[in-house]
Parts: C-alpha cells; structure tokens; sequence
C-alpha cells in the first residue's frame, strides 16, 4: 500500500491501491472513470521514482504568443481600429513584426478588441453595409 499526506497526490495513490486490492487494473479504471493509459502511468512513475514522481506536471505552453508580439498587435488594433486582421498583419510586418493574420484575430478575442467593429458592422443596415 502506498501512503501520502499530499491531496493532490492521494487521489493517484488511491487508485492503484485499490487496484493492488482488486487484482484488475481495468476493473478498477472503469469504476473511478480514468484511462488505463492514465492507470499505467501512474504505476510506472511510482516503480520508478516512489510516490515523489507522483506530483502534477508542468503545463507545455509551446503555443503561447510572445508579449512583445502581443502589445504590438493591441497598440495597433486600438490606434487603427477600422483595420481587419489581415491589413493589420500585413502593417505589422512592415513593422518588423511577423504574426499571421488568424493569431490577429486570437489575440483580438483575448483582450476583448474585435467586437465592437464587428457589433458595429452587424448592427448596420444592410445597404449601408455593401458601400
């Protein structure tokens, strides 16, 4: 039986101590909902390292846009706020700084810039609209 004080840690340990009890790993993954892929890991940490290996891991942030990236694009998205995403981009690279047209638009969405053109845009008549 392995023990532990840590709460995040006991809900790991708990589930291979019941499937040491049970003798079936799969018995005991479909009666607490995890992934036997999940089970096995767990069981190869703590044979490996002890219950220290145990703790949660460091979230991968691989895709997470650079801050000076991002203030360049919300400096400009407020100063030119008529622009799409594909003109600021395009005025951004003669800026010296390259970002794609679509990580504009994530980056709008996060910081809450692109609804109001788009309100404003929707909330016109339509013959207003195509002129």
């Amino acid at each position: 039986m392995i023990h532990t004080n840590d709460r995040i840690i006991k809900h790991k340990t708990g589930l291979l101590n019941l499937a040491e009890e049970l003798g079936d790993a799969s018995k005991t993954c479909k009666m607490l909902s995890v992934s036997r892929d999940t089970f096995y890991r767990y069981k190869e940490a703590v044979s490996s390292g002890g219950v220290d290996a145990l703790p949660e891991r460091v979230p991968n942030h691989k895709n997470r846009v650079d801050t000076a990236i991002k203030a360049a694009v919300v400096t400009y998205a407020l100063q030119e706020s008529a622009h799409g995403q594909v003109q600021d981009s395009n005025e951004l690279r003669k800026r010296g700084v390259f970002v794609s047209p679509s990580r504009v638009r994530s980056i709008w969405l996060r910081h809450y810039l692109a609804t109001s053109n788009c309100d404003e845009k929707r909330l016109r008549p339509r013959w207003l609209r195509r002129g």
